[in-house]
């Protein structure tokens, strides 16, 4: 058996410039990181013995016979992709809800390729990781989805993702630990109560595209500048406004980005103290990003008594086998 651990990822600023079809012509940037919020993946081959081949098991419990009548579309996707012959048996347990804009979908995909490669006691390094697992998003799923978050779970750590045309290359932002602390102790995930589904959020941005290249433009120069304070300023407290100034554009994208209860909730954190802050992934529903002070926190608390608030760390490790027996 191989378990394998593989982080969600909070991206914070360039979210939409990472898509082929932007990239491809001009260049993206996205700055984020993993954080301490993990899926975790077992697999293990199942002995002959059981009237059927595969067995799946994660909010469903499948049991097949062949690949195509997997009813999940990312391990379908997988298996056939790395051609699985041998009967498999696959669980999947997570930190937090799925469609939540964490990029625990492409955590999913990376944790599953990469615990099944180690059962077969194949070697796959985190660039052909992240590569695989967008391929197979973008080209076997056709999802619309950008390529960042497979990079993150691969990759793990603070980081920018540079994008131009096919390529991609990762900087660690050498950030002190009690800098990168700061950050994260100002910074709170808010579940809006909203599950929602990205590709078609995403997939109404594209057919915008050629009215949303301008947009794109601005949020390539916010990421560019957010990245070089990051870098060099001892205060953060900018990222609460920058998050506001990303938030603005970002709903210019697509009116599904926002609704009324996002925008309700928003405007909560504000009144509570809150500097700024953010819709995570393509926006919808799932959670809000928030900077907040500290010294603000208890009064956001009471405001908003009733939605899950949920503190975080970044951490620096991408997927990883946990478990081998």
């Amino acid at each position: 058996m191989i378990i394998s651990k593989t982080p969600f990822r909070i991206s914070l600023i360039g979210g939409g410039t990472d898509f082929p079809d932007y990239y491809k012509y001009y260049k993206g940037l996205v700055v984020g990181g993993t954080i301490d919020k993990y899926c975790y993946v077992s697999t293990r081959f199942l002995p002959s013995v059981f009237d059927y081949k595969h067995r799946i098991v994660w909010s469903k419990n499948e049991v097949v016979n062949n690949n195509n009548e997997i009813f999940h579309p990312t391990v379908k996707a997988v298996f056939n992709y790395l051609k699985i012959n041998k009967g498999l048996e696959v669980h999947y347990q997570g930190d937090l809800q799925k469609n939540s804009g964490l990029g625990t979908s492409s955590s999913f995909c990376v944790g599953l390729i990469n615990s099944i490669k180690n059962l077969y006691k194949k070697k796959i390094n985190k660039r052909n990781l992240a590569k695989i697992a967008n391929y197979i998003e973008q080209k076997i799923m056709r999802e619309k989805s950008g390529s960042q978050d497979p990079i993150w779970a691969s990759y793990g750590g603070f980081n920018s993702i540079n994008f131009e045309r096919n390529n991609f290359s990762v900087k660690k932002l050498n950030l002190k630990k009690s800098n990168l602390d700061d950050i994260s102790e100002n910074l709170y995930l808010i579940y809006t109560g909203i599950n929602k589904f990205s590709h078609n959020i995403e997939k109404d941005k594209l057919s915008k595209l050629d009215k949303n290249i301008s947009y794109l433009d601005n949020i390539y120069s916010l990421a560019k500048e957010f990245e070089k304070k990051l870098v060099n300023s001892k205060n953060h407290d900018f990222i609460g406004s920058m998050l506001n100034d990303y938030w603005k554009i970002k709903k210019s994208l697509s009116s599904k980005v926002s609704n009324n209860k996002i925008d309700e909730i928003y405007a909560e954190c504000l009144n509570a103290g809150a500097i700024g802050g953010k819709i995570i992934g393509s926006g919808g529903g799932g959670f809000l990003l928030i900077y907040c002070q500290k010294r603000c926190l208890s009064r956001l608390k009471k405001r908003l008594n009733k939605l899950a608030i949920i503190d975080f760390s970044f951490t620096q490790n991408g997927s990883e086998i946990i478990f081998k027996s």
